[in-house]
């Protein structure tokens, strides 16, 4: 099906900038292509699966004028993408609607993931334009599941529900670009909700369901038992079966298969895809937020300007040890990180496996969300 050809979920797109990867070869300072960053560590929901509760760490007010100052920086130095997900809900900042559309308009590729709740009908119409996709995150397909794993009362299904619908209304109505997802976190003991999440999928008709493994520390905190999705493949596959020529459903098999476990030991991927906190915080990666990891922290963008942090001998240093033997991706951090993918391309080409050339064909969509 063409679609699942060009909508790369499972995956890293890392070879379609090859500007940056030969400047990585050649030992130069760059910026990130992707910033997946979060506008506060504040959230109106309580998932039980949430990685956010092991991130703890000190911060800042993130404002709409610093979010302007941060977005220039990013236009200035060439971050190709900002996506509003990582350890808080960017829609309860005030600065939530204002940043996406003036990183638009710098030329920035902005994407947001979202439990969707406040995202009513005048919010959905200001931000789609301005949108490379739109994401909404939710593991239940039933009420009373969607209440007890996302840690909302029953009656808050209804409203993400119709709030969903609406967007992929206005998208059509608008006949707007942006990808309208869903995404379905799943942990074993959900398994019960993948069909009912696959059939509201069909029945809302957003471009693509995509059902994900459940990522831990390095200390097994939230308890995710990794064994346990080999027990639900059948319903996984089942789940996959009911994509048409306009709504896929995909899951992320590389990550399901791997059981958490790693093959690369150094951390390659953070220069690439770098991860920024809802308290300002600039660290390499979300598994490195918490202030235990105190060592690996960076800077703050609300108080520095985030160009002088890219290039600063800090950044790379942090970055460069993460890249070297004195730090082991296997024991020291987290599983199946956002950078996972990448990670694991580059340590193919270290290790003289792949060669990273850029493909032949069009670039995929979404191409700067590497």
């Amino acid at each position: 099906m063409e679609k699942s050809e060009k909508l790369i979920l499972d995956g890293t797109k890392i070879v379609w900038h090859q500007e940056r990867l030969e400047a990585w070869k050649r030992g130069e300072r760059f910026a990130p292509i992707t910033i997946d960053m979060a506008l506060t560590r504040a959230c109106n929901f309580k998932c039980v699966f949430c990685y956010s509760a092991l991130q703890e760490n000190t911060g800042k007010r993130i404002t709409k004028e610093v979010m302007y100052r941060f977005l220039d920086d990013c236009a200035e130095i060439g971050v190709k993408a900002v996506s509003f997900v990582s350890d808080g809900e960017s829609s309860v900042s005030p600065a939530y609607v204002d940043s996406i559309k003036y990183g638009h308009d710098r030329g920035i590729s902005m994407a947001s993931g979202t439990n969707g709740f406040l995202l009513k009908e005048d919010v959905l119409e200001e931000i789609l334009p301005s949108l490379t996709y739109l994401r909404f995150n939710l593991s239940a397909g039933e009420p009373k599941r969607f209440s007890e794993i996302m840690g909302v009362p029953e009656e808050w299904f209804y409203r993400v529900k119709e709030n969903i619908r609406k967007a992929v209304d206005i998208k059509r109505k608008r006949q707007l670009t942006v990808t309208i997802g869903m995404q379905m976190v799943l942990m074993p003991e959900f398994a019960d909700q993948i069909m009912p999440l696959t059939h509201l999928g069909k029945e809302l008709r957003p471009d693509y369901l995509v059902i994900k493994h459940c990522s831990d520390d390095e200390h097994g905190a939230l308890g995710v038992n990794y064994t346990g999705y080999r027990k639900i493949y059948d319903i996984l596959k089942e789940a996959e079966s009911m994509s048409d020529e306009s709504y896929l459903v995909k899951v992320k098999w590389s990550k399901i298969e791997s059981e958490g476990k790693r093959d690369y030991e150094q951390c390659y991927g953070p220069p690439f895809l770098l991860q920024i906190s809802g308290s300002g915080l600039v660290a390499p990666c979300g598994c490195l937020f918490n202030e235990k990891y105190k060592r690996y922290h960076i800077g703050n963008f609300v108080d520095t300007s985030f160009k002088e942090i890219v290039f600063s001998d800090r950044y790379w240093e942090v970055m460069n040890e993460l890249a070297s033997s004195k730090f082991n991706a296997k024991t020291m951090c987290g599983t199946l990180c956002v950078q996972h993918k990448v990670n694991e391309a580059l340590d193919k080409y270290k290790k003289g496996f792949i060669k990273l050339e850029k493909p032949i064909g069009d670039s995929p969509m979404h191409v700067n969300f590497i």
